[in-house]
């Protein structure tokens, strides 16, 4: 599958929106809702994520088409490490360890805005360095690298 950047860039930035509302309030339950978001994105695919259908269903069709995709791995990977530190937030929130929620959603901040404002998805270059990394793998194809996903 291939996603529109420009998604991605969109996501980050409501992920930004609500983790800030996260740290100035500290709430674990909007922290849960934030988690909840990378859940359905990296189980069911970007498509289906709650920001990429905002995205496919109201901001795309202003916009024109893409100058480019990029494939769905890197950043569906992406979104899981985004939900494993979110859900560390909030057990932190939960049992009362405030400084392990405030850290872990600052921790998922700092990613969401690096993406949002410079393009940079920490969780896409995690993906990218495992890729290398493991033994018997040779580059990154993309399974099936004619089909678009909007998110």
């Amino acid at each position: 599958m291939k996603v529109d950047p420009r998604g991605q860039r969109f996501n980050a930035t409501l992920s930004a929106i609500v983790l800030v509302i996260v740290l100035i309030t500290g709430s674990g339950w909007l922290l849960g809702f934030q988690a909840a978001v990378f859940g359905i994105g990296a189980v069911f695919g970007l498509r289906y994520a709650p920001y990429g259908l905002i995205y496919r269903f109201a901001v795309r069709p202003r916009l024109g088409p893409p100058a480019e995709l990029e494939a769905e791995a890197p950043p569906r990977f992406a979104q899981g490490v985004g939900l494993v530190i979110s859900v560390i937030g909030v057990i932190g929130y939960a049992a009362g360890v405030v400084p392990l929620g405030m850290a872990a959603a600052a921790a998922a901040l700092a990613a969401a805005f690096l993406n949002a404002a410079f393009g940079f998805c920490l969780g896409c270059e995690m993906y990218l360095l495992i890729k290398r990394l493991r033994p018997g793998r040779q580059g990154m194809a993309d399974p099936e690298p004619d089909k678009e996903v909007a998110a």
